[in-house]
């Protein structure tokens, strides 16, 4: 029996499913806050907060999500989050990933990994891990920081992560572990859970083997969003980086999910660099767009025409002299909060591509580089670095942005998988 993976995913959603799914042979019900109104929210929390709007999910009083930076390790930390946010009111921001075995041992000390300001909404957790426990403790210890979503980590291919911590990318090769570890999360929390995965892993890379994962977790949890880099993860020893470049992009995978499963949510990541790119990917389809390291090495050029070319908002004539002005301020306000840390260079460093190829900006690194030795300010920093950034640069509201291949995401639809059925055993397994 063969049956359109579009068709079943709703029929095959219980109120009490999560109840009886047993991991590793012991019940999960001690895992949801013992407390029998929550699993009954697994598979309806999300009707309090979300609504359809063209196909697109969007959160109450948020703009919607069709742009979003991607969470990267030591990168997308609260210094770049507050300078991103003063330069886009609508993106949406993402942590980068924090274990759940980090939240839970450093339950005394949890400002330094969760808090963030008020102004960083809308704004996503994620979390990483493989012990389920561990993972409902993490949640619930994030709940008071008042984050807008929590995400699941399925996408990392560090050494680290997927090799000796048994999570990350790896755990697309245990889908009924994912599915748990979603509704031990959506159980714990009232915000939307999601899931940032790849493509494949490895040699289990065919279309069919991503829908199987995609159908297991979202028709077993609650999860309904998830974030699709559009390549595979090779894990037989190249770095993060070259698993950024190596593995093919192969976006007609992403389009084909969302016209097998029109139920769910997919974002899409990986290879998309411009807001031309952005409105592109948009414009064939896509429900939303998540873009990583250009969205950190060149920040005001993409993140500062993200509110007016993709969401619509009038120009806001803001200039980076406003921007540093205020970030100076947050600056100083962290500056040796947790003794010697913060200090200036890590507080410094998400600026660093904030006037990337603009004149002076080779100057003002050479000077940062010797700042960083003896300035114990913010304020001290700047007004030793950036005289040699013009005027006309620090002046100028955000110019009209970098131009990208509208025509990329084109020629996917022509080379979508034959559509995805869901197997029989697919639906005893579920």
């Amino acid at each position: 029996m063969m049956i359109s993976a579009g068709h079943t995913l709703l029929a095959s959603l219980t109120p009490t499913h999560s109840v009886i799914l047993k991991p590793h042979g012991r019940s999960l019900t001690n895992l949801f806050c013992g407390s029998t109104s929550k699993s009954r929210k697994l598979h309806s929390y999300h009707q309090k907060y979300l609504y359809h709007t063209e196909s697109i999910m969007v959160v109450a009083h948020y703009p919607p999500p069709w742009f979003s930076v991607a969470p990267m390790m030591e990168w997308t930390d609260n210094h770049y989050r507050t300078m991103a946010r003063l330069i886009s009111k609508h993106a949406w921001l993402y942590t980068e990933m924090i274990a759940a075995e980090t939240i839970v041992y450093q339950k005394a000390n949890l400002d330094r990994f969760l808090e963030f300001g008020p102004e960083q909404h809308p704004i996503v957790l994620q979390i990483g891990g493989n012990n389920l426990e561990n993972i409902a403790k993490a949640t619930q210890l994030a709940n008071p920081y008042g984050y807008d979503e929590i995400n699941f980590n399925c996408g990392c291919p560090s050494p680290k992560v997927a090799g000796h911590g048994c999570f990350g990318v790896r755990l697309m090769l245990d889908p009924k572990f994912v599915a748990e570890a979603m509704s031990v999360i959506a159980a714990n929390t009232d915000v939307p859970v999601s899931v940032k995965c790849r493509i494949g892993v490895d040699d289990h890379d065919s279309y069919n083997e991503l829908c199987d994962f995609i159908y297991k977790v979202s028709s077993q949890s609650p999860t309904k969003h998830f974030i699709i880099h559009s390549r595979k993860a090779l894990l037989n020893g190249i770095s993060p980086a070259e698993n950024r470049t190596i593995p093919p992009l192969k976006y007609e995978y992403y389009y084909a999910l969302v016209r097998d499963f029109p139920d769910l949510r997919f974002t899409i990541n990986g290879g998309i660099n411009t807001v031309d790119e952005v409105n592109a990917a948009i414009k064939e389809g896509a429900h939303g767009v998540m873009v990583g390291r250009s969205a950190y090495h060149n920040p005001w050029n993409l993140l500062g025409n993200v509110d007016s070319a993709i969401y619509g908002a009038p120009p806001c004539n803001l200039t980076r002299r406003q921007v540093l002005e205020k970030y100076q301020v947050y600056g100083d306000s962290v500056l040796g909060k947790y003794g010697q840390r913060p200090n200036v260079r890590e507080i410094i460093r998400p600026l660093l591509g904030l006037f990337h190829a603009e004149p002076g900006n080779g100057r003002w690194k050479r000077k940062a580089d010797a700042a960083f030795m003896h300035c114990t300010t913010i304020k001290s920093f700047f007004e030793e670095t950036l005289v040699t950034i013009p005027d006309s640069v620090l002046d100028s509201p955000v110019t009209e942005a970098l131009l990208g291949r509208t025509d990329m995401f084109a020629s996917s639809k022509n080379l979508l998988p034959q559509p995805y059925r869901v197997r029989e055993e697919e639906l005893l397994y579920a």
